[in-house]
């Protein structure tokens, strides 16, 4: 029941929620990593922030992503590798800035190549479409021209 209701909420996000519902997980991946030590180890707030631009851009539009990556990138410039919110521009803000383009790149081609390899349904064919329905058909009717016959 969970999976399927997150499926539900996932599925809304194509719909214009992919970009402040990544902010916010953004946000909560910024505190939980912090709580972890972040500070002593910024790598995991890369991870944590990583998983919530990779998901973002798998179920959301390129754009929500694209500005998820950036609020992320500020988060972990700001909170984790600098103090007190102050971007700082070092090699290992630049490194999380790749990182993050990466996530957004290859969570767009997941995205794609998971819609087009979808088993497609063929559409329903007409019940009357092949000979030997046809045939069925044709019996069907005489026979229910016989029988009004023979009440009449």
């Amino acid at each position: 029941m969970l999976l399927a209701l997150s499926r539900r909420f996932l599925d809304g996000m194509s719909g214009g929620f992919g970009f402040p519902f990544g902010c916010v997980s953004a946000v909560g991946a910024v505190l939980v990593a912090e709580l972890c030590g972040a500070t002593g180890h910024p790598w995991y707030a890369l991870v944590t922030l990583g998983a919530v631009v990779l998901l973002t851009a798998f179920w959301s539009s390129v754009a929500a992503a694209i500005g998820v990556a950036a609020v992320a990138w500020a988060l972990d410039s700001g909170f984790v590798l600098g103090r007190a919110g102050e971007l700082t521009f070092s090699a290992p803000a630049g490194l999380a800035a790749l990182a993050f383009a990466a996530l957004v790149a290859f969570g767009s081609f997941a995205r794609l190549a998971s819609r087009s390899s979808a088993p497609r349904i063929p559409a329903p064919r007409d019940p009357v479409s092949t000979p030997q329905s046809r045939e069925i058909a044709v019996q069907s009717r005489e026979f229910r021209l016989q029988s009004r016959e023979s009440r009449a």
